[in-house]
């Protein structure tokens, strides 16, 4: 049902302190509120209390008002909802909810408006700070042997992949991400031929590895097999059938495991992981890095992402000091990521290449070169702008 709920805590009141004491005043003001907003009251119960304080709930036609007064804390508790079936009332609970600012007149107010029958989509970077998108279909909701696996359908941005309530990737932005990952590792390379994906479910980073011809094979290794079923039916707009590529190598286990015992040797390794946390955090652990490293040819390249210098600049820092005590390279870049709503950053390591050296010009002749056009992201500027550092990121990496 579609409607607008307003919910409210009002602090240090000014406003006549009678209506915070006393039933009568509390509820009159209440009436009158709502039968000038053009609400129908149907029903209302208000109860005081010995020690001062009142309670009280307006049944509308519409919904309902409910309130909660507390004089010895100048405080007010406040629930306004109001459905919009046959017309919209957005405009009269706001009306009600500022008759309350203008007489109770509170110094600090917390004020929260939630649009009934839109389903909201939060990820918290740190407590302080997130990011949000609506849902307007979910296509998947479950809970896989790994972690809770979402498919949303969202205006913004298309179909989008959330595991454990974090962003993934989306149909819409994917490019960004995926694009700024791959590309600038494999075109600083001659003949890349063997790559390994750690992790990258959801088949972006394959397909854009593949459009490198003188790759011969891609490795993806992916810990849930339901995200890669989830992906295959849900988000061909991303992986775009590379699943069926006979040069895509798909295994489903424990990349900890996989790198521990694996003799192979790779040209590229890509670390597409979730952010370090519970289990995950393991994977940017030295021990799992310097296993990754051994696993690099001679001119071997590795790329992980290292998070958000706004959310978590601690995460950066670490990150690119345990990946500088391993590599003699380490270029840091950075990208704005539209489905994580930040400034994100990632890490190009290799013991040869110097990934941030390779000229504008010289990007753009490799991809000319190899055939790859129509990228909606990456590109020889791109490329140099990746790496140029805001001064605040390479304060960061310098602390």
């Amino acid at each position: 049902m579609q409607g607008i709920h307003i919910v409210a805590n009002l602090y240090d009141c000014k406003g006549d302190e009678a209506f915070l004491l006393h039933k009568q005043p509390l509820q009159d003001f209440c009436i009158q509120s709502i039968l000038r907003a053009g609400l129908t009251m149907v029903e209302n119960v208000f109860h005081p209390f010995e020690n001062g304080g009142v309670t009280g709930c307006l049944v509308l036609s519409e919904s309902h008002l409910a309130i909660h007064t507390w004089p010895e804390l100048k405080s007010v508790t406040l629930d306004i909802y109001a459905c919009n079936y046959t017309r919209d009332n957005t405009d009269k609970a706001r009306q009600v909810m500022n008759d309350f600012l203008a007489l109770l007149k509170p110094e600090r107010s917390v004020i929260h408006e939630v649009p009934r029958d839109h389903q909201f989509l939060y990820e918290y970077m740190n407590p302080a700070y997130g990011f949000f998108t609506r849902s307007s279909e979910v296509i998947e909701s479950r809970q896989t042997r790994f972690q809770k696996l979402e498919v949303h359908q969202t205006p913004q941005f298309g179909k989008l992949l959330r595991l454990d309530d974090c962003f993934m990737t989306s149909e819409k932005e994917e490019f960004v991400y995926h694009e700024s990952m791959i590309h600038p590792a494999l075109c600083a390379q001659q003949h890349p031929r063997h790559v390994l994906i750690i992790g990258g479910g959801d088949g972006g980073a394959a397909e854009e590895i593949l459009k490198h011809p003188s790759v011969e094979r891609v490795t993806l290794v992916e810990l849930d097999p339901e995200v890669i079923v989830s992906a295959k039916l849900h988000l061909q707009h991303i992986h775009k059938g590379v699943f069926d590529h006979p040069k895509l190598r798909v295994l489903c286990e424990d990349g900890l495991n996989f790198i521990a015992n694996d003799q192979g040797v790779y040209d590229h390794i890509v670390l597409d992981l979730p952010d370090p946390l519970g289990s995950a955090e393991l994977l940017y652990e030295e021990a799992f890095l310097r296993d990754c490293k051994k696993r690099l040819s001679a001119t071997g390249t590795l790329n992980i992402h290292t998070g958000s210098p706004w959310a978590h600049p601690e995460r950066v820092r670490n990150a690119h000091q345990r990946l500088s005590a391993l590599f003699e390279h380490v270029a840091l870049c950075t990208v704005f990521i539209p489905l994580y709503g930040t400034l994100w950053s990632m890490c190009v390591c290799s013991d040869s290449t110097r990934v941030d050296e390779v000229s504008p010009s010289e990007i753009d002749r490799r991809l000319s070169d190899r055939g790859i056009h129509g990228l909606q992201h990456y590109s020889g500027v791109m490329h140099q702008s990746l790496f140029a550092l805001p001064p605040f990121v390479q304060a960061i990496i310098e602390a």
